[in-house]
Parts: structure tokens; C-alpha cells; sequence
């Protein structure tokens, strides 16, 4: 069984496309660096569902173009044997796709108590060393994915406090437990200047199924390491266009 991308899938869905209109802007992009691509909609489906395991470097590099992130962030596997998009061998090592290398089993983790695909509003604490030790707050409007106990987020394009500050989620969830990473590319007219910080995050799930809240980690830029709270509140659970449109908007 094929694991779906719900990285790409949120990524998608946090810039308010289509898979037509995303097959459109990679299709884009392949002219715009001078490599034309023939991305389709059934291309896009086969990314997202995991059928083929990460695009080639042709594609990656127009998928890099279109969300800004690296192609290693958006839920790819390692490079492995060539094989072409349409699932035919090749020798060719440009046009190389990748899979993900077998590995040890895992503990099977406790099933999630429900559903957490929707609409939430993400709030997290940090002092700024820079000025004055001051406490400020991140809001982002974030999709969130489910498929199993994967759990993947993206920001809405308009909806941070901070104009060009996307936000990142993956995360995994075991019973009411909820553990991953963030990441989040600063704004670059903004206070950090276009920095990318990352780092770990783990919350708790209450029995409704409506808040997680717990505690970030990450590095500062005089290489400490970091902490503060982290919430995420269900706005709306649905993912549709008109649902997402409704959110793309800075948070109160």
C-alpha cells in the first residue's frame, strides 16, 4: 500500500489550488526555468497518494518554484533506482524519482480519537532576545491533513500576523498525544529578514477533539535552543475551497 503525501496535499491546499490550477503552476514554472514539464491533474493525484514515491528532478525543481520550499519538505522520500514518472525503468539519474528506503518496524501507535482534518488557528509564544527580551505571539490560520496517524499543516497565504511567514507542520499523533516538527520561513522585508527556523513540537489532544496545546523547541540565532507554548484551536472541520477562502485572512 502506497502512503499519501498529506505533506504535498497541504501545501496544495494551503495555497488555495486546485490540482489543476497546481498541475497548471508547476507546468509553469518548468517554462519560467527554462525546463518545460507536462505536470498533469493525474500527475498531481499520483504525487499526493504516494502511487509514485517523489517527481523527478525536472518536476522537483518546478514543485520548488511554485510552494517556495524545498523539495525535501514536502513529504518526498530518498533518492533510489531510476524510474520514470510513469512507473518505467530507466538509467538515466536526472531523471531519477526516489523511494523511501525500506527500515525497521516501529511500535504500532495508539489509534487517534478522531478526525483533525480542518481549519485551525495556530498560536505560539517566543521572546525576542533582540529587542529587550520581549514577549511576542505567531498566529497562522493552518489546513490540517489527516491519514491515519499522519498529521500535516500548511498555512493559508494571507492568514499570519506576519505577511510571507509560512508555517509548517508534521506531526504524528498516538492516542491523544501529538509529536512532530514545525517550520516557519520568515518574512524577508520582515524583523528576521527571510530566516528559516525549525524545531520540534509536542501536544496534547483534549477529548473533544477542538484544542492541542504543549510546548515548541527550537535554536535561536546565538545557537541556543529555545521553548515556549504552543496552541492549536479547530476553527472549521472541512477543507473545501469555500472554506479555506473564509480563512485566508490575518487572524485577529
Amino acid at each position: 500500500m502506497a502512503t499519501p503525501n498529506g505533506t504535498l496535499q497541504a501545501v496544495r491546499k494551503g495555497l488555495l489550488m486546485s490540482q489543476d490550477e497546481f498541475a497548471r503552476a508547476v507546468r509553469d514554472a518548468g517554462q519560467e526555468l527554462g525546463q518545460p514539464n507536462d505536470a498533469s491533474k493525474r500527475l498531481v493525484q499520483r504525487w499526493e497518494s504516494g502511487d509514485t514515491a517523489a517527481p523527478r528532478p525536472l518536476y522537483a525543481r518546478a514543485l520548488e518554484r511554485v510552494t517556495g520550499m524545498p523539495i525535501e519538505a514536502l513529504g518526498f522520500g530518498a533518492p533510489s533506482v531510476a524510474v520514470s514518472e510513469d512507473g518505467q525503468g530507466g538509467h538515466d539519474l536526472d531523471d531519477a524519482t526516489f523511494t523511501v528506503p525500506a527500515g525497521a518496524t516501529t511500535p504500532q501507535a495508539a489509534a487517534p480519537r478522531g478526525n483533525y482534518s480542518g481549519v485551525w488557528l495556530s498560536t505560539y509564544e517566543y521572546v525576542s532576545s533582540g529587542r529587550n527580551n520581549e514577549v511576542f505571539t505567531g498566529k497562522h490560520y493552518v489546513v490540517l491533513l489527516q491519514h491515519g496517524n499522519r498529521l500535516t499543516g500548511r498555512s493559508l497565504p494571507n492568514a499570519t500576523l506576519n505577511p510571507g511567514s509560512p508555517l509548517n507542520l508534521d506531526l504524528q499523533i498516538d492516542g491523544a498525544t501529538v509529536t512532530g516538527t514545525w517550520t516557519e520561513q520568515t518574512a524577508a522585508d520582515g524583523y528576521y529578514r527571510g530566516a528559516r527556523y525549525f524545531g520540534a513540537l509536542q501536544m496534547l489532544a483534549d477529548p473533544t477533539g477542538r484544542r492541542m496545546a504543549g510546548k515548541w523547541v527550537g535554536f535561536g540565532k546565538e545557537f541556543d535552543v529555545n521553548t515556549g507554548p504552543w496552541e492549536l484551536r479547530l476553527m472549521e472541520a472541512g477543507t473545501s475551497k469555500a472554506v479555506l477562502d473564509r480563512y485566508n485572512r490575518a487572524p485577529e
